[in-house]
């Protein structure tokens, strides 16, 4: 299927049924009004209800079919409550996006119990609710994905980040081990992770912080709508696992080869990484419990410094041409050099 292709009706006669998670802002958001775009009916799932107003609005302004629901995905009933509304309102689920995360910037010996307990919730078992949910309904049909937004620190994790690192961790473990049963079952649903590498988004606006300074994603930064772009392109071309930016292909690789060499790297660099200039009230406003008010949108404060392509990811996408083209190409220059030496 081409990238220009529109499959918002899904070879059935009717638009695509897709679920995000944390699709009030950031990258959810803009995955959200990336299928939008493509005429999808998208569920949106969020605690915070001045920015699922705000997707919702995104979602109908941009020819798709929103149906917001307020939900915290820790609790696994509201979880289960939703995905029930979703099929109700607009028929069976095709792709379900998993998203929604919260994180601590912390000394781990700095970090509470209550910390730790708030970001393994959400950010690892509100995926692991919202993949059964998915499965539940998508298994007994025989048909639909599952699109995990992973992280490249599910391989090589970083200082001040220990809940966040260890929640991309365990996501990446779940995963794989329900992969291997619905294999064996031979089923025909899909389980695809996406590693994302540092993104612009209202996170580090809101993010608990113990850090003196504003946190900030470590540089290259890459804009939301990057990760979209390949979230809808995963959902239709379902792979194992699909990463973007040579940043993260770098530090997923970097870590298999020499992690010793990135524990010292990331032990002298790793703090001033993760935080600008600016310094922070010490107890600002967090969403770790709360959401709060306000529309954040898609994108974070550092526009400026955050590029809206991947050269890399474009690759990652058009891999199986390249390398035909390249093949082709070799072939072809052998068969020239074949006829000059006859």
């Amino acid at each position: 299927m081409d990238d220009q292709m529109n499959p918002s009706h899904n070879g059935k006669g009717k638009r695509e049924v897709v679920v995000v998670t944390g699709a009030s802002a950031g990258v959810g958001r803009a995955i959200a009004r990336e299928f939008a775009a493509h005429g999808a009916c998208v569920v949106l799932l969020a605690r915070s209800r001045d920015g699922l107003e705000g997707a919702g609005q995104d979602v109908e302004r941009l020819g798709g079919r929103a149906l917001p629901i307020l939900t915290d995905v820790s609790d696994d009933m509201q979880v289960e409550a939703a995905a029930d509304r979703a099929e109700r309102e607009f028929g069976p689920i095709d792709i379900w996006i998993n998203n929604a995360m919260v994180s601590v910037l912390s000394p781990a010996l700095r970090m509470t119990a209550a910390d730790y307990r708030r970001v393994t919730e959400v950010t690892y078992l509100g995926y692991v609710y919202g993949t059964l949910a998915a499965l539940r309904r998508m298994v007994p049909r025989d048909r639909g994905i599952v699109v995990q937004i992973g992280s490249a620190l599910a391989y090589r994790a970083i200082p001040l980040q220990s809940a966040y690192c260890g929640a991309k961790h365990a996501i990446q473990g779940f995963t794989e081990s329900l992969r291997s049963e619905l294999i064996h079952d031979n089923s025909r649903v899909h389980l695809s992770i996406v590693q994302l590498p540092a993104v612009n988004t209202p996170q580090f606006s809101w993010i608990k912080t113990r850090m003196p300074n504003h946190p900030q994603p470590v540089p290259p930064i890459f804009q939301p709508e990057v990760i979209a772009r390949s979230v809808y392109w995963v959902a239709h071309h379902p792979r194992r696992e699909f990463t973007i930016g040579m940043s993260a292909v770098q530090a997923i690789i970097g870590d298999k080869f020499i992690p010793g060499i990135l524990d010292h790297y990331l032990a002298y660099m790793g703090y001033g990484a993760q935080q600008t200039q600016e310094s922070v009230e010490p107890n600002r406003p967090n969403n770790l419990y709360d959401p709060l008010p306000g529309d954040y949108g898609a994108r974070g404060k550092f526009d400026g410094r955050s590029t809206d392509y991947s050269v890399q990811a474009w690759v990652n996408r058009h891999r199986g041409w390249l390398a035909l083209g390249l093949t082709v190409g070799a072939l072809s220059s052998l068969y020239c050099a074949a006829r000059k030496s006859v």
